[in-house]
């Protein structure tokens, strides 16, 4: 005996989606993957590679918040294209997304730090 949850098929609710759909949801979660390894190979970057500041620890303050915030958005990204599945086999409304809020505002932080950084080095 398994405790696995039998296919899709067997639960009276669930249906097969379009498969057109399926492949959307899947490019999607790719997209934002490619997305989450940009922001992490930045971050790593610009820890290692960016000339050092005047402020101390001031790459690791602008390269951390990156790879965290890649991090947050590879996770956040399978969970919300599972949930995308499950809603699509059910025929409910997809659910909403918080991935476009997080990242804006992780990348919008980051940007007023860089901001920061720049017009107070060399003064």
């Amino acid at each position: 005996m398994t405790d696995a949850p039998p296919p899709a098929a067997e639960h009276p609710d669930e249906s097969e989606p379009d498969v057109r759909f399926t492949y959307a949801n899947e490019r999607t979660f790719l997209a934002w993957n490619r997305t989450a390894l940009a922001l992490i190979a930045t971050g790593v970057a610009a820890t290692q590679l960016l000339p050092r500041f005047d402020v101390t620890w001031g790459r690791r303050v602008l390269g951390l918040p990156l790879i965290v915030l890649g991090a947050v958005l590879a996770i956040t990204s399978y969970r919300h294209w599972q949930a995308n599945e499950r809603a699509m086999r059910r025929g409910e409304p997809l659910p909403r997304s918080p991935i476009p809020f997080v990242l804006s505002t992780g990348i919008g932080i980051v940007a007023v730090i860089a901001v920061v950084f720049a017009m107070f080095e060399g003064a």
